[in-house]
């Protein structure tokens, strides 16, 4: 009997090693399908801003063609509904920043995240800007500097683009 519980107590630890290793190698697993997971939430993110700009793009045309007299409060309630859309994504978007940078050690995925954030807030106000100019009290102020803001969308629209191919590329790699 004495035997028996001997061989038993000794069977435990290689139970438990087999079963620490398998955890081991269900949590490597996780973490990589969490980063993916992780991406691919940035990514419908995006999708959510780029639907909550067209709502703000069909606010300010909606505005416009109203007037006069302009309907001012049907845009100020669309604007908060946008406004409202784009805190939940920032603040989801800087939760995956720091998940990244902190748990799951990917500083690189981390910063192309950071990266978007920033330009995702450049092409907010400088949208916001360009709405503000093109109000009809506005209307007729320096085109060209409301051709240097359309520019500078779209050169913030591209370089989104490409640090969405980063994020990807790169998280392919880390897997």
């Amino acid at each position: 009997m004495i035997t028996t519980e001997a061989a038993a107590e000794s069977a435990v630890p290689a139970v438990l090693g087999d079963a620490e290793a398998t955890r081991a190698s269900e949590r490597e697993q996780l973490k990589d399908a969490a980063i993916r997971a992780l991406v691919q939430r940035i990514h419908q993110l995006q999708a959510e801003r780029a639907q909550a700009f067209r709502q703000l793009e069909e606010g300010h045309r909606q505005y416009l063609s109203s007037g006069p007299p302009y309907d001012f409060p049907r845009y100020r309630s669309t604007v908060h509904e946008v406004t409202q859309a784009f805190a939940a994504a920032s603040r989801e978007v800087l939760a995956v920043e720091a998940e990244l940078a902190g748990p799951r050690a990917q500083p690189l995925l981390a910063s192309h995240v950071r990266r978007l954030q920033q330009l995702e807030e450049t092409r907010l106000a400088t949208v916001a800007l360009l709405q503000l100019m093109g109000t009809p009290e506005l209307t007729g102020q320096d085109s060209l500097q409301m051709h240097q803001l359309k520019m500078k969308v779209i050169k913030t629209m591209e370089a989104i683009s490409e640090v969405l191919q980063d994020l990807r590329f790169d998280a392919e790699s880390a897997e």
